[in-house]
């Protein structure tokens, strides 16, 4: 990456992360918060609180539909994930208010969702980001991924119980199936050599197996269970929580977690939002699960969070991260 392109990230860093100021990042930091009133046998409101999601002040287009500003040569786009994230606070929004317009916004997301399904190559429904994006390697447009899959369906569900409108079940059985289907064969899963089933945020190879993505699109697939009681989501949301709670260990660092598992020579440690997000989303698990061992970890998560000589350390392995990977 040129120097000038390092120091306009770091400047987007420290603006977002330190001075909390207006940025293309704004949407995606949002403090994370855990859910006291989602309910976990059935669909209701979603397991964060979304709140500042909700009164996202950015560009929307004619249609009420929230984009991102990226700047540069990317520009205004609209993301997926966002764009279910936001019809999700709003969802939220209306369970506690009953706010015509939240609904609104709602259905104005989910009409989104439901239209902007495309088949991918190998004839999967997936939605596409038709921007590049740099992970690791260059994303090129359009690329699709775990975490929008998950998110999407996690909206339309909701959408789909209120408003019984079949194209939002039609679209969220249609991109349910990215869960069934491997990476090499149009989907969003991987299975290493011991067997266990990752989600993917971003496809790439080797995969790097992202931990907010993978638990994010993991209650997507929980709530499509939850919605239709198809068995094949069980069995795939089941073997998700095995993977993680199998690899859990393999995202401490002693002092702070992991944000992927990529393998590189210097690990990409989490930034201090997405260390708090591993927090909020390992209770999240617990309460969805019953298993203890989320707890624990969030527990211990939680205690370097507290410590400020952590926070520096983290912060200063996360900046050599950059230097040496990007």
């Amino acid at each position: 990456m040129p120097l000038s392109s390092r120091l306009s990230y770091y400047q987007r860093i420290f603006s977002a992360y330190v001075l909390g100021g207006n940025s293309q990042l704004t949407f995606w930091h949002e403090t994370p918060e855990l859910n006291p009133s989602a309910p976990l046998d059935k669909l209701g409101e979603y397991y964060m609180v979304f709140a500042e999601k909700a009164r996202y002040a950015g560009h929307f287009d004619d249609g009420g539909i929230p984009m991102l500003d990226y700047h540069g040569r990317i520009g205004r786009q609209y993301n997926p994930i966002a764009i279910a994230q936001y019809g999700l606070a709003h969802y939220n929004a209306f369970c506690r208010t009953r706010n015509s317009a939240s609904w609104e916004k709602v259905l104005g997301v989910a009409n989104w969702l439901a239209m902007h399904l495309e088949n991918n190559a190998q004839g999967v429904a997936v939605w596409n980001h038709h921007f590049d994006w740099e992970y690791r390697e260059m994303l090129r447009a359009p690329w699709y991924s775990g975490l929008a899959q998950g998110q999407g369906i996690s909206l339309l569900v909701r959408a789909h119980q209120l408003a019984s409108d079949g194209r939002y079940a039609d679209a969220a059985e249609r991109a349910f199936a990215a869960f069934l289907r491997s990476t090499d064969d149009g989907g969003v899963t991987f299975t290493d050599q011991r067997g266990d089933l990752w989600l993917e945020e971003y496809l790439v190879t080797p995969p790097t197996h992202i931990l907010n993505g993978m638990i994010w699109a993991a209650w997507g697939v929980h709530d499509y269970f939850l919605a239709t009681g198809n068995p094949k989501a069980k069995q795939v949301f089941d073997l998700t929580v095995q993977t993680v709670l199998r690899n859990l260990e393999r995202y401490d660092l002693g002092f702070w977690s992991l944000y992927e598992q990529s393998g590189t020579r210097l690990p990409m440690v989490a930034s201090a939002f997405y260390h708090q997000l591993h927090i909020v989303q390992l209770r999240v698990m617990e309460r969805l699960t019953g298993e203890a061992e989320f707890e624990r970890m969030a527990a211990r998560w939680d205690g370097y969070r507290r410590s400020g000589v952590n926070r520096w350390r983290a912060l200063a392995a996360k900046a050599a991260f950059k230097i040496v990977n990007y």
